[in-house]
């Protein structure tokens, strides 16, 4: 059975009170998506959203009232399909989805560098894993190195063709 890829949005933390809230930890860029009726997969089984409070940080989930009940919610982990996503977030011009960004190759003045493999946020800054191009490896280069997703690095993204064009990124490639 092929099942749809989800993504790691939020984590359960522990109650808050004695009516079934906890603690919300969010692992997006987009608490929008948290909202009274939407129902996500977790860790422990399909969950529907009762009542959230994003500025507090709260949320409760249908079924789970009570301190008791909730308990065994904490450390649960909130997941979201690509098609949820696509729905309940809504992006600016020019922004980009994660999963539509690790699907692109890098290109700097007319050479294939590699394609990114992942993103990651260190500290404040997103960051593209890529895996190094085969012919550069063969030449000697490192099979992955990092870029940082700033615009002192990306010229344009070009999400139809599923590249991005860079400056000065081999110069990090080179220094791996």
């Amino acid at each position: 059975m092929n099942r749809p890829k989800r993504f790691f949005i939020a984590q359960v933390g522990k109650t808050h009170g004695l009516y079934g809230d906890l603690k919300l930890h969010l692992h997006t860029d987009f608490p929008e998506q948290f909202q009274a009726g939407y129902k996500f997969q977790s860790s422990s089984g399909l969950l529907e959203i009762n009542e959230v409070n994003l500025k507090r940080g709260i949320i409760s989930f249908k079924g789970y009232e009570g301190v008791d009940y909730a308990k065994k919610l904490t450390n649960t982990k909130l997941y979201a399909t690509l098609e949820e996503t696509r729905e309940r977030c809504k992006l600016k011009e020019d922004e980009h989805f994660w999963f539509e960004i690790e699907a692109c190759s890098i290109m700097e003045d007319g050479v294939l560098l590699g394609k990114i493999s992942e993103m990651q946020r260190l500290a404040d800054v997103d960051y593209l894993f890529i895996e190094t191009d085969e012919r550069l490896v063969k030449e000697g280069f490192s099979k992955s190195f990092l870029v940082p997703y700033i615009d002192r690095y990306i010229l344009k993204k070009d999400m139809e063709s599923k590249i991005i064009y860079t400056k000065d990124a081999k110069e990090i490639l080179e220094a791996s």
